[in-house]
């Protein structure tokens, strides 16, 4: 049976501060969460009912055993994530600074065991079956996962529903340029492509909505989304242009907004919407997250975002 959604990526502890508008050498209480983008977009998909997997790897550590656990409580399947005999499981630190400001703070060096994902491990079948298949960028910053990206875009074969999150993170990256170059390596291989403004920049040198919708097309790709923060996100086809607004409430922590989007868009995918009604949905999915202090645990259900998609209209 075909995964819903099969992603590859980025799996570590989220360790978030419990308080509020201070740094992190005052900060005294912290949670602690499952995160990295494409294991919270898993998540966020299993939350609407979607059979979903990751490729990713833990380090042979507690929290390695904790993020196999909590993908499981969570509802996402777990057999393709690895456990590293020799790098730890990463954690990444932020700090909450409300409205717009959310540092982040990533313990990655000197390698994550999800970028040692190879191209001999990976279910082939699974990759090509999946009716989504989902990754991001990160991804591509080192080798061994960076060929076995390649691989599965291989085995993909570019089938609909090939989705790149563009999730520049600059930290990871020796330079732009460098990020510009991988990215430019993939886009032929994908349909749908996912990124804010800037991470536009970096894969197609372009912040304008509008032309950066235009130059992935110009790629092949066949749907662009740019989100474009609180002017809302626009998603063009060759055939249409649809920009909605952004949905209003009062953030509490903007970190997983993106993620919760991404589950949401893949729901909306599966379900045959129309863009409109695929982009309101995970405008609002993501609104509900910002709202929210974790990210993970955070996603809402597809009845929570239907209530609130059914008092907009």
């Amino acid at each position: 049976m075909a995964y819903d959604l099969l992603a590859i990526g980025r799996l570590g502890a989220d360790i978030y501060p419990l308080q509020d508008g201070v740094g992190l050498e005052d900060v005294e209480t912290f949670g602690k969460f499952l995160g990295g983008s494409a294991a919270n977009v898993t998540v966020a998909a299993a939350r609407h009912g979607r059979r979903a997997a990751l490729i990713s790897g833990v380090g042979d550590d507690p929290f390695g055993r904790y993020l196999l656990r909590e993908l499981t409580r969570l509802g996402v399947e777990n057999r393709y994530v690895r456990t590293d005999p020799v790098y730890p499981t990463p954690v990444t630190f932020c700090e909450i600074f409300p409205p717009d400001r959310f540092p982040l703070y990533f313990y990655r060096e000197p390698m994550a065991p999800d970028l040692g994902v190879v191209a001999e491990e990976l279910d082939a079948d699974a990759v090509r079956d999946a009716r989504v298949f989902w990754f991001t960028v990160t991804g591509l910053t080192k080798q061994p996962s960076r060929a076995a990206h390649h691989a599965a875009l291989k085995a993909r074969g570019r089938r609909e529903h090939t989705v790149v999150d563009l999730d520049y993170r600059p930290m990871f990256w020796e330079s732009p340029a460098e990020a510009s170059a991988q990215i430019a390596r993939v886009l032929d291989h994908v349909t749908v492509a996912v990124g804010n403004r800037e991470e536009c920049e970096v894969a197609v040198g372009e912040t304008d909505p509008q032309r950066a919708a235009d130059a992935l097309i110009e790629r092949g790709v066949e749907l662009a989304i740019v989100k474009q923060g609180p002017r809302g996100v626009l998603a063009k086809t060759r055939e249409q242009s649809v920009e909605v607004p952004a949905y209003p409430v009062r953030v509490v922590n903007g970190l997983g907004a993106g993620d919760a989007f991404g589950g949401a868009l893949v729901h909306g995918l599966l379900e045959g919407w129309d863009l409109e009604r695929i982009l309101r949905f995970a405008n609002i999915a993501g609104a509900i997250v910002a709202s929210r202090r974790e990210c993970s645990t955070a996603m809402p259900t597809t009845t929570e975002v239907e209530a609130i998609l059914g008092g907009v209209h």
